[in-house]
């Protein structure tokens, strides 16, 4: 990264329309999830604490369910993107029907391990003995709403590898709208309580997989790209998409470890890191955006075998990131008092989770770098790498997260151990991409 030049003005420019036509679309379609998980959480506060802390462990879990397999889209995305470079549209669509063959495969076999072993899950969370019964409820239902999302992480790949991510926000905007409504109408118009909320996430989540499925499927057929299932296409986007599967499982395991040790901290304390993480993951994908755009560029800039494009694109983003991480923390920072009135009227958990909000604040400009050069590597399909850097990176965090209720410090604790993740996350990622060992072109990697 840091040995190519400054691009001339007129490039930067160019970087900057890409970025901005690519990056402003996919922002909506990144934030559904978080979206609808805080809309859950600002319906569901207000009827107790109690089921706050229950659907603060059962949505972690369902996230890390669904989100071990977001390779789905990435790998999508930047193997679509090669081809599209490279001038294979056909090729570039079949391979996005073989992911969405992939995601179907997947969700019905977590389904199946998810609906039977759901108390067990939340007890494993730790959840106190007032919070599992509503964790329990909340898994259960929304389990059912998980091949849909896996689909819709799929079909996202196809489009942004395509240089389409203005298609995910038209449908992101309706998902999320729809979502609002029906958990407002079924947690107090049918008085279902947080059964009600789960439903609504499934119903809303379903309607999104039919319209990117209409939306592929008509792509697909426009350019004669085959609808049936390959078994060896679906086995060679599971193979391409193994290192980032080994990544994401880090990711979602240092995720995994913070609930658990807020759990155990008590239910105002888990209560509020369910807001915090909320907005944490909104922040997140915020950033991912840039990242997004430079996934579907630098796939296409190395599908043309265009080096020097990839790296002023890589630079110029990492410039973004940085930027906008600034701006996101001084948003956090003014607006947490706000922030927290919107989502609980308790204390306690207001109390907890104010001095952690700072950390959350300070670290966004570090988040910026990470994401950015994630999805960077990504583009490129150096997932093996990624595999490695954050099986160390969660070396590190682990130990350091496990101490927090031996050496107290609380939720703001915890939040300072996050960043030290984060940090840690960034000086392996800019190694590597400082190395220039990801600049491999051609239609395949």
């Amino acid at each position: 990264m840091t040995q190519a030049p400054a691009p001339p003005r007129a490039a930067r420019r160019q970087h900057d329309r890409e970025i901005v036509a690519l990056a402003a679309p996919a922002f909506g379609a990144l934030v559904a999830e978080p979206l609808f998980v805080m809309a859950d959480s600002a319906i569901v506060g207000h009827l107790g604490t109690a089921q706050l802390a229950g659907l603060g462990v059962a949505s972690a879990l369902l996230m890390t369910a669904v989100s071990v397999f977001v390779f789905l889209a990435y790998a999508t995305t930047a193997g679509v993107a090669r081809r599209v470079g490279a001038g294979e549209l056909p090729a570039a669509i079949r391979q996005g029907m073989d992911g969405i063959w992939l995601a179907l495969l997947l969700g019905a076999a977590v389904i199946a391990v998810v609906l039977p072993t759901a108390p067990a899950l939340v007890e494993l969370f730790g959840a106190s003995d007032t919070a599992a019964p509503y964790a329990t409820t909340y898994l259960r239902i929304s389990a059912l709403g998980i091949p849909a999302m896996l689909v819709v992480l799929a079909a996202t790949g196809v489009l942004r590898g395509l240089q389409d991510t203005k298609t995910p926000l038209y449908v992101a905007i309706g998902g999320f709208i729809a979502n609002a409504a029906l958990n407002a109408g079924l947690v107090y118009g049918a008085d279902l309580g947080i059964a009600g909320s789960a439903w609504g996430t499934v119903i809303a989540q379903c309607g999104m997989a039919a319209v990117y499925l209409a939306v592929v499927v008509r792509g697909a057929r426009r350019h004669g790209a085959s609808l049936r299932p390959d078994a060896a296409g679906i086995r060679a986007s599971a193979q391409a998409g193994a290192p980032l599967l080994v990544r994401t499982l880090s990711l979602r395991a240092i995720l995994v470890i913070a609930t658990a040790v807020a759990a155990r901290l008590g239910d105002a304390d888990i209560a509020a890191h369910q807001i915090i993480l909320s907005l944490w993951s909104l922040l997140a994908f915020a950033l991912d955006a840039i990242a997004i755009a430079g996934q579907a560029i630098i796939g296409r800039y190395l599908g043309a075998e265009d080096v020097q494009g990839a790296r002023a694109v890589c630079r110029r983003m990492v410039e973004w990131g940085v930027a906008v991480g600034v701006a996101l923390g001084l948003l956090v920072l003014i607006t947490r008092p706000v922030f927290l009135t919107l989502f609980t009227s308790d204390l306690g958990v207001k109390d907890a989770a104010l001095p952690a909000l700072v950390i959350v604040a300070v670290s966004q400009p570090i988040c910026g770098v990470v994401f950015v050069l994630d999805g960077v590597l990504m583009g490129a399909g150096d997932g093996p790498y990624l595999a490695w850097a954050m099986l160390l990176t969660l070396a590190v965090f682990a130990p350091v997260a496990l101490l927090v209720p031996v050496v107290g410090g609380g939720l703001t604790a915890l939040w300072m151990a996050m960043t030290l993740m984060m940090a840690m996350r960034m000086l392996t990622l800019w190694l590597r991409t400082r190395s220039g060992r990801w600049l491999v072109t051609g239609a395949t990697r």
